[in-house]
């Protein structure tokens, strides 16, 4: 089994603990819970056929009192950038910390989720926000915890890009299993 460690990235309150709810056991709380540190939970998904083990480290949200810690990061395989469609300056906040990890971990697969689209029309960011990012190249999608909208995709396509990324760098006999 191929396992994977997912960090989910950005400011509090975007919702990635609500993310990662839906997609671990199927549920939304309504009720906000600060994240105090990381939770890591685990799911097993089959991606292409095969079975991968995605270790998901839900850290806490990044504001002016509290940066993420890079070394939280160490051994990451991808990530979810989480931005609350709601609050705009938490688009700022992803982009500054999609900056830093850049510029830490180099090229590491990741998508961009532009959250509580259930939401819409109440949203702060562009409407076209979406487009803006995906013409750079970027895995761009839409979701809701609430609903569930997009929220299996937005695993999917980061895994295909993470098993993609293993694939083309890795050395014929070299494990597979990190």
């Amino acid at each position: 089994m191929i396992t994977q460690k997912i960090c989910m990235l950005g400011s509090f309150s975007v919702g990635k603990t609500s993310l990662v709810r839906r997609f671990v056991e199927r549920i939304f709380f309504d009720k906000y819970h600060t994240t105090i540190g990381v939770k890591v939970d685990k799911k097993t998904v089959p991606v292409n056929n095969t079975p991968v083990e995605l270790a998901l480290w839900d850290i806490y949200g990044e504001d002016d009192y509290q940066k993420v810690k890079m070394m939280y990061l160490r051994g990451m395989h991808g990530y979810l950038l989480v931005v609350d469609g709601t609050r705009r300056q938490t688009l700022d906040v992803a982009l500054a910390l999609n900056d830093k990890v850049t510029q830490t971990i180099r090229d590491v697969p990741f998508v961009l989720l532009l959250n509580k689209c259930d939401l819409a029309d109440q949203w702060e960011i562009e409407p076209d926000t979406d487009k803006t990012y995906a013409a750079k190249g970027w895995q761009v999608l839409r979701t809701s915890a609430k609903t569930g909208e997009n929220v299996d995709e937005a695993f999917s396509q980061l895994s295909l890009a993470m098993l993609a990324k293993m694939n083309s760098t890795s050395s014929p006999g070299e494990s597979r299993s990190t």
